[in-house]
């Protein structure tokens, strides 16, 4: 296992991609090599962070420095100032509108120091393409529960006791669509994730399917238990069609 002193996240989502932050992240790992630090610092592609209007974003850890429009052309200096000389980069720092002073680290920022996340929790902490850092953050953890220590009846019971809804015009609950396609009769039964952007300029779907796919799969897998597209492989319930 390697060990680096600083990780540097940068948001590949959607907005910053535009923004051109793969270029940023391809110039910033060669002046690391160039500088004989790629062993000391490790850069780390992540998923939307929310704050597009300010991408490419840049976040330095441990010290948590936030860096806004963030581009190739900065990348000698932040490399010179912060990695080699400990400085940060006051001018690539978040301002607040009508603020006098910069706001240095991510939790300080007004914007989301009074968010909750909850679908959108890993959403620009971890790299989405890495199932060990998903893992870490407690990921499949839920399903192991489900599959291990619940009856799928028991799955869904818990869904409409939580109050979980559609986020939708209607707000359906949760676990009323699940208990129906527990007890709609067929030898097979599929789960679909549907992943269409019905509102224009409204990307929650893909915030989620971008920055954290490991939980839309985990998901849909305890989905697929509790209405029998699933079943338990301790018991010997298998799909036909699966083969271990």
């Amino acid at each position: 296992m390697e060990f680096y002193r600083s990780h540097v996240l940068v948001c590949t989502g959607t907005g910053c991609t535009s923004s051109d932050s793969r270029l940023l992240i391809s110039g910033l790992r060669k002046e690391l090599a160039d500088k004989g630090l790629e062993k000391e610092i490790q850069v780390i592609e992540t998923g939307c962070f929310g704050f597009c209007n300010f991408g490419p974003i840049m976040v330095v850890y441990p010290e948590g420095v936030f860096y806004c429009h963030v581009h190739e052309d900065d990348i000698e200096e932040i490399v010179e100032e912060h990695f080699m000389k400990g400085r940060v980069v006051e001018r690539l720092l978040y301002h607040e509108p009508e603020a006098t002073i910069s706001t240095k680290e991510f939790d300080d920022i007004e914007f989301f120091r009074h968010q909750k996340r909850v679908a959108l929790a890993n959403c620009g902490i971890i790299n989405p393409e890495k199932i060990e850092e998903y893992i870490a953050r407690d990921g499949y953890f839920a399903l192991a529960k489900v599959l291990h220590e619940m009856t799928p009846l028991g799955v869904i019971e818990e869904l409409k006791k939580a109050g979980l809804r559609g986020r939708g015009g209607g707000g359906f609950p949760t676990g009323r669509k699940w208990e129906f396609a527990y007890q709609a009769k067929g030898e097979q039964k599929c789960v679909v994730c549907n992943a269409d952007e019905g509102d224009p300029g409204a990307f929650m779907d893909r915030s989620v399917l971008e920055g954290d796919p490991h939980a839309v799969l985990e998901a849909m897998a305890i989905a697929g238990y509790a209405i029998g597209a699933l079943l338990k492989r301790h018991e010997g319930l298998l799909p036909k069609h699966f083969d271990p």
